[in-house]
């Protein structure tokens, strides 16, 4: 999991909670199952089963991979379309193309960030590049889709390509952790990316035996996903492993520790801690569309069915396949 580091000894640390400060208790805990997204990645569904109202203003959220791909075993997704939310997508491990038809795109590997606004519509594809495809490889990565607000359904789409350089790192009081914040502040510490929803989104890595206490804003809700590895969370020591997802409860700080002993292939825990202010709106959801209404719903479908979210760049990129080569040796189209 190569996702940025850095020497802990160096960065700035959080502080310790003030006195009187309120620990976020975790109120639930959920084990997310696995499940195949676009052209057949697995992923983990992340949120299955959390009511929206806890996750508010977070929609969804998968797991890709970890997947360690044999030549020409890779998969993306085809063209398709969103309306009315975000797309974060959070590479750890193995190399990911993006193309829009707004003219957003680029390359991530490594800890970098991709970030899409859909807005009022967009139409886009990820697929791993030609050279992953035939050679295989490890992939693992996270998407998020953060909700927009009524006001904000219809705004323009954007795309930012935030490179893993451009997190901003912390460490720990005792230094036992990496904090890497890709959006929103911590403790006055604010990540790069630019959001219409205000959310913090960060990766920590917690060493064996360490403890990360997390300053989060009172009016955020907040919420742990473990990537890898395995702790505990809050001062009564709840278990969690890699999967599964903590709802926390009210307070403005919460608290997360790694076991003493980890395994084999995950020498920490690594876990991805987001929050956001909830926008409390009624929702309406079919596949790629995220609205207030059945209506506005319906109306996305009409509007993506002519041509009117987006079209096709020429010369885009496509979904590679597998053919055979006549030598025996397999080759992508």
């Amino acid at each position: 999991m190569p996702a940025i580091t850095a020497d802990t000894l160096t960065l700035p640390r959080l502080p310790e909670p003030a006195a009187g400060a309120v620990e976020r208790p975790p109120v639930s805990v959920t084990a997310a199952p696995a499940g195949v997204e676009g052209e057949g990645f697995p992923v983990r569904r992340a949120f299955a089963g959390v009511p929206l109202e806890a996750l508010d203003p977070f929609i969804h959220m998968d797991q890709m991979g970890a997947v360690d791909y044999g030549p020409g075993e890779p998969r993306g997704t085809d063209w398709h379309p969103h309306r009315g939310f975000e797309t974060v997508t959070y590479i750890l491990d193995g190399t990911f193309q993006h193309q829009d038809s707004h003219g957003g795109g680029g390359v991530i590997t490594d800890g970098a960030t991709q970030w899409m606004t859909a807005g009022g519509g967009i139409l886009h594809i990820e697929t791993p590049p030609e050279e992953l495809v035939v050679s295989g490889g490890l992939f693992h990565g996270l998407q998020l889709w953060v909700n927009l607000p009524s006001a904000d359904k219809m705004t323009a789409p954007r795309y930012q390509n935030l490179e893993g350089e451009q997190a901003t790192l912390l460490a720990s009081a005792d230094g036992g952790a990496l904090v890497r914040i890709v959006a929103g502040d911590v403790a006055g510490h604010t990540g790069p990316g630019s959001t219409h929803t205000p959310i913090t989104f960060l990766h920590a890595t917690v060493a064996p035996g360490a403890r990360l206490h997390l300053p989060w804003r009172p009016d955020f809700n907040a919420l742990a996903y473990v990537l890898s590895g395995s702790g505990r969370v809050g001062s009564e020591g709840r278990p969690v492993g890699e999967g599964d997802l903590v709802v926390f409860g009210a307070g403005d700080h919460l608290v997360l520790r790694a076991d003493d002993r980890q395994g084999a292939t995950t020498p920490n825990l690594e876990v991805v801690v987001l929050g956001g202010q909830p926008i409390r709106e009624a929702i309406a959801w079919y596949g790629p569309f995220v609205m207030n209404t059945r209506a506005e719903v319906m109306q996305a479908v009409d509007d993506y069915q002519a041509g009117r979210l987006g079209v096709i760049p020429a010369g885009a990129l496509m979904p590679h396949g597998r053919v055979q080569r006549t030598d025996g040796e397999p080759r992508v189209n």
